[in-house]
């Protein structure tokens, strides 16, 4: 079961969406108090199914997958060990804990492990695709040609699990329930601290598309390069009485030259493409879509300045706030901008293109094809 060809993540998506999609009908369902297509609940698990199983039986080829598996193994397997494990754990307590209480029930398979992970993740991807996605398909697929699943499922397990969660209360974002939310964001930063990058983030994404306080994160990220060292100086101090002290000095020392402009270009494509489709998003007002939309601005601009500064530690708070556009946002655009005979050539330029990137990223960036 270990993916060793891994052009098979985008064999797959082809292959079995197209069965699936063939062999099971969708149905209708009201969505946010209007009747839209969906696919059903069977076909869209069953797609990510192999996704899941790789993530399970992955070697240590790539990312921190051996740093996990050692951690996993080397945890206690009963739970009368937890707070002496604890005591040794610097950071991110609450994924310590799960590991723990994971092992004391699936016993000291890695394999069970990484499943069970990815599986947590990969669902809740599910879960609000297949509810708010004009195009659940398209979705998957973005997610996959992105290499966002190689490069969180496969490695960035922590970060991911807390994005995942945060992603999972999507509708607590639309009613803003903030109360409830804001408890899912403190949960999940116990599994990695960069969730906690949502508290204000939840706030300033609220109101229509490209409102005021959107437009000013983007002037204050134009800004912030501008005067990045000194942004740098602010930031080390900032987080000197966290766990992330001494991050500036270690991106520098580990000669961290900032996100690929290429992956840059690829996080602000939804951003780009609302406003190509402003007039369209403006008629539309869909709340989550421009609540979609305000998210694909923050993403640009923090991912602006990650590339001018550190893709390992600020490119990292680009994928806290990245799922919306690239899996909800997107799809829209793509069908709801341009005509349909535009619409059919912008969603194969799409494909084309995110299957260029996908190659570029597994082959040069990473070495994996």
């Amino acid at each position: 079961m270990t993916l060793t060809n891994y052009w098979w993540l985008l064999i797959w998506i082809f292959v079995g969406g197209t069965f699936l999609n063939y062999f099971f009908p969708k149905r209708y369902e009201m969505v946010m108090g209007r009747r839209e297509e969906r696919w059903n609940a069977f076909p869209a698990i069953a797609l990510v199914v192999p996704y899941i199983i790789w993530a399970g039986f992955r070697t240590n080829e790539y990312g921190d997958t051996s740093a996990y598996r050692s951690a996993f193994l080397n945890a206690p397997s009963q739970l009368g060990q937890l707070l002496e494990y604890l005591a040794t754990i610097t950071k991110d307590k609450g994924f310590s804990v799960l590991t723990v209480v994971m092992k004391t029930i699936i016993g000291n398979s890695d394999v069970l492990f990484f499943i069970i992970i990815a599986a947590v993740q990969i669902l809740c991807i599910v879960y609000v695709c297949r509810k708010y996605s004009c195009d659940y398909w398209f979705s998957v697929f973005f997610f996959i040609a992105s290499t966002d699943y190689m490069g969180f499922v496969h490695n960035g397990m922590r970060q991911f699990l807390s994005i995942t969660m945060i992603f999972a209360a999507t509708e607590l974002l639309l009613k803003k329930k903030y109360i409830r939310l804001i408890v899912v964001i403190l949960v999940a930063s116990t599994f990695h601290a960069s969730a906690l990058f949502m508290l204000p983030v939840i706030f300033i994404v609220q109101g229509k598309a490209w409102n005021k306080k959107s437009v000013l994160c983007i002037v204050v990220c134009i800004i912030i390069l501008f005067f990045v060292d000194r942004f740098t100086d602010i930031l080390d101090s900032a987080l000197l009485a966290t766990q992330y002290s001494g991050m500036v000095s270690d991106w520098q020392e580990w000669q961290d030259d900032g996100t690929n402009p290429i992956r840059v270009l690829v996080y602000s494509i939804p951003m780009l493409l609302s406003l190509v489709g402003y007039k369209q998003i403006k008629a539309a007002d869909d709340k989550l879509i421009n609540i979609s939309v305000n998210f694909s601005i923050l993403a640009s601009g923090v991912a602006l300045i990650s590339m001018a500064t550190s893709g390992i530690f600020i490119g990292r708070m680009v994928e806290t706030v990245y799922l919306l556009p690239l899996l909800i946002l997107l799809p829209w655009e793509i069908k709801n901008i341009f005509m349909v005979d535009s619409s059919r050539l912008v969603s194969l330029s799409a494909v084309v293109g995110y299957i260029a990137f996908f190659y570029y990223q597994m082959h040069f960036a990473w070495g994996l094809l």
